[in-house]
């Protein structure tokens, strides 16, 4: 679930404000490319007045404050660094480059507007300017930061040098991951050994400031698989091909093949507790999700109906207080909606290995291996169907209408049911 932050922040990865900050990296593939999606999705201008992302609101209302100020020529230097990461996020470059070109003019060694001018020159295409921002970051970043600026500074200057049109995956540490026969779920332990220690938590960092650059995406899907985790592998190339539209031969060879593994990895029990145990020591994790800023607003919640269906965001179960035991803290709006019809969006999680099914986990994002990527406790929803009733498993998301009911009584129950329930495939 998405953290609620405590006061200001900044991302460690290439783009800084204070309205971001990242977990302890790396963090679980599949928490990653959830935020990752969500960044690409902030982007992108609502259809019918709803946002594909919920950080598209908060980004826009803090880009309209602060640039009040600029207008009042009040900004302060970490404020110019700000506004030019939500307009970067809004997708809104070329006001971003005006906006860090005026404040790194007015605050020539702060570190953030450096960074954040050198990821906007890049995102952009000038990638002389995007070199000469990033070498300014990397003298005047924080010692703790450096690595990942380094890195950065590194990949600019390695695609400058660059002939056009190139889209294999940036050679950052010196390892070719594409050379040699690829084995699709089989662990490369000899390519893992060479990465430097750190190398999976700064691409992870660097995509997080560029979450839709695809040669970034192809490496974030060979490091996974060289983890030995297809499924997110499998996944990663289909993204780089349908939504990016590369066309290397070597990606669409390794899409097919790590497609053809991870069906079979599905149908032979993949993600079962023994699959589990067999590869949880290559890639330890440090956090479910990269990002850790709060998106959820009750008060933008039409008001309950009693007698209607009443719509049910993971955020709202996410406001949940877990903190003791048991009984847990729900929140005041989740309390008026205990016993009346909801509807809540997710994606199924069986209880058995039984394709039709009467019950089912609900999950808020998609899974592989159900050890590795198993929820929070308040982002899981048991749903049963209605009596006679079952629903064929999908990987589809679906929407599920129903009776909520609120465990305050059994520690070792669900938080949440959905009784009485309608399972749909979404719109």
């Amino acid at each position: 679930m998405l953290a609620v932050l405590a006061g200001p922040a900044i991302v460690e990865a290439g783009l800084y404000c204070s309205k971001e900050t990242v977990a302890d990296l790396p963090c679980r593939w599949r928490g990653l490319l959830n935020d990752l999606r969500m960044l690409r999705s902030t982007a992108v201008r609502p259809a019918n007045g709803v946002p594909l992302s919920p950080l598209r609101d908060l980004y826009e209302t803090e880009a309209a404050r602060l640039r009040e100020l600029r207008k009042a020529g009040k900004l302060s230097a970490d404020e110019y660094a700000d506004l030019g990461a939500y307009l970067i996020r809004l997708g809104e470059i070329e006001p971003a480059l005006e906006v860090l070109r005026e404040g790194h003019r007015r605050h020539s060694d702060h570190f953030a507007i450096a960074a954040n001018l050198g990821t906007a020159w890049q995102v952009y295409g000038d990638l002389n300017q995007a070199a000469e921002a990033l070498r300014l970051a990397v003298e005047s970043a924080p010692e703790a930061l450096r690595p990942v600026e380094e890195l950065h500074l590194r990949l600019v200057e390695s695609r400058r040098r660059e002939p056009p049109g190139v889209q294999r995956p940036d050679d950052l540490f010196g390892i070719d991951l594409l050379h040699g026969n690829f084995q699709p779920g089989v662990v490369d332990e000899p390519r893992l050994a060479r990465l430097p220690k750190e190398a999976v938590a700064h691409v992870q960092r660097l995509a997080l400031a560029l979450p839709n650059d695809p040669r970034l995406l192809w490496l974030i899907g060979e490091l996974a698989h060289a983890s030995g985790d297809v499924q997110i592998a499998s996944e990663v190339f289909d993204l780089c091909v349908s939504q990016y539209g590369l066309n290397d031969p070597v990606l669409r060879t390794r899409r097919l093949a790590a497609r053809s593994a991870a069906e079979k990895w599905r149908a032979e029990g993949g993600g079962s507790r023994a699959e589990h145990e067999k590869h949880q020591a290559r890639f330890q994790p440090k956090s479910r999700r990269a990002l850790l800023v709060r998106t959820f607003d009750p008060s933008s919640l039409p008001p309950v109906d009693p007698q209607g269906v009443n719509p049910l965001p993971w955020g709202l179960l996410g406001e949940t207080d877990v903190s003791r035991r048991f009984p847990p803290g729900f929140p005041p709006r989740l309390k008026e909606l205990n016993d009346l019809q909801v509807s809540l969006h997710g994606f199924m999680q069986p209880l058995t290995e039984d394709t039709e099914l009467t019950a089912l986990l609900l999950v808020e994002y998609p899974t592989g291996c159900w050890y590795c990527e198993m929820p929070e406790i308040t982002g899981i929803v048991l749903v049963e169907l209605k009596e006679g009733s079952s629903v064929a498993y999908t990987r589809n998301q679906v929407r599920v209408t129903g009776r909520l009911v609120l465990n305050a009584a059994d520690p070792e129950g669900f938080l949440y049911t959905i009784r009485d329930a309608r399972v749909v495939e979404a719109d």
